[in-house]
Parts: structure tokens; sequence; C-alpha cells
């Protein structure tokens, strides 16, 4: 398992400098995309339901970390080939020098929350979860842009280490994970053709996604202003 995994994040780290190289935007997640949904199709196959989500798990974790590394360190600039990057990183600034935007507000975020999570389910059973995880590519990807933005715009590295990546963030992605792993399963078994338990076999996974999406909305009800807070000094001086 270790090995698979190493060898995972290997090629989710390669596949930076090689989207960018290429320079078109739907290669990089693309490319991001591959290697995971190889992974979790050889564990769901294999029975290793946990092993799946173990991999999608992984996998998000070195977009972050891969991710926000190549876009602060890559020569040129890459706005042209992160998807929505530019505009997601404008947003946010938007909403941490001036308080314009919906970051801050339940009452705007959570219907976009709410549709987000809406797309992710339907994608992830109409497709065995390939074109959700690629979507989930495209999001890690503009969030790594905004972190790597925040390098770029000359915010301390320890205020990007320790705030760049917030924790609501990090909880939706991963409950994110988890759900695709599992809604993968439906589809998957018909089309390959392997037993599959049902979805009420996996209540703990179940479980911990539900946990991590109230955990999403909480944190960044509860947080959000003071993150923009320790943010403004160093990013609108």
């Amino acid at each position: 398992m270790a090995a698979r995994l190493a060898l995972l994040v290997g090629l989710t780290a390669l596949s930076y400098p090689v989207g960018l190289l290429l320079g078109q935007p739907w290669i990089l997640p693309a490319l991001n995309t591959l290697p995971a949904y190889l992974a979790m199709v050889a564990r769901l196959r294999a029975g290793d339901r946990r092993g799946a989500v173990i991999a999608v798990l992984v996998w998000a974790a070195a977009l972050a970390v891969f991710g926000t590394l190549c876009f602060s360190l890559w020569p040129s600039p890459v706005d042209r080939v992160v998807l929505n990057g530019p505009a997601y990183r404008d947003e946010i600034f938007a909403w941490i020098c001036a308080g314009v935007g919906r970051e801050g507000d339940p009452r705007q975020f959570l219907p976009q929350h709410l549709l987000h999570l809406v797309g992710f389910v339907a994608l992830s059973l109409l497709t065995a979860s390939a074109l959700s995880i690629l979507m989930g590519a495209v999001l890690m990807n503009y969030m790594g842009f905004y972190v790597a933005s925040l390098a770029r715009a000359g915010v301390p590295a320890a205020s990007v280490l320790l705030l760049g990546w917030q924790p609501w963030a990090i909880c939706r992605v991963a409950a994110f994970c988890t759900l695709g792993a599992l809604l993968a399963e439906p589809l998957l078994s018909r089309v390959a053709g392997y037993r599959y338990a049902g979805l009420r076999s996996a209540r703990p996974l179940w479980l911990l996604a539900g946990l991590g999406i109230l955990a999403d909305w909480l944190l960044k009800a509860a947080l959000a202003p003071l993150w923009a807070s320790l943010l403004r000094e160093p990013l609108c001086r």
C-alpha cells in the first residue's frame, strides 16, 4: 500500500511541471486526475473501499502541496493555465482587503456550497466519479493558485503556510474525496462487473464525509472574518 501511495504522490507531483509546460488549461487537471482515478478504481475493484478513500485523500494532499509550490516557483506567470485561478484569487483578495464578497457571509456562501455538493454528487453517480474528481482537481488548482498568489504578493512565508489553506477548505476537500470514492461504486461495479456491497455498507465513511461538510460550513462561518483580518495587513498594506 505504501509503495502504491508513493507512486501516486510521485505521478501527481510530475503532472504539474508537465501540465504547465504544455500550457493548455484542461490538460493540467486531466494529468492531475489520471493517476488518482486509476488508483481509486484499482482499490475499489479489489474490494478495498477504505484504501480507495485513503488514495484519494493522499492525492488531494499532494495536489495542495505540489500545486501550491509549482504555482509559486514557476518562472513565468501561470494565470492562463490554471482554470478559474485569477478569478478566484481576485475574489478572495477583494474579500480580504475590502470585505467584499461572500466568504464571510453564510447567507451567500451556503447556497453556493450546496450547489457544488449537489453537482458533485450527480457527476459522481453519472460518471463513476471520473468527472467529479476532474472538477475536484480544477478546484484544488485554483485554491492552490490563490495560496501561491499570496506568496507572490509578498505575504511572509509563515503567514502563507499557516493561513493560506483554510481549515474549512481542508474539511471540504476531505469530505468530497470520501464522497467521490463512495459514489463511484454504483456505476463502476456495473461496468467492471464486480460484487458491490451497497452504499449502506459504508456508513462510517458516510458519517465522516457528513461531518467534514458540516465542519466546513461551521468553521467558515465562525473563522472566515478572523482569517481575513490576519491576512489583511501583510497582503493589503
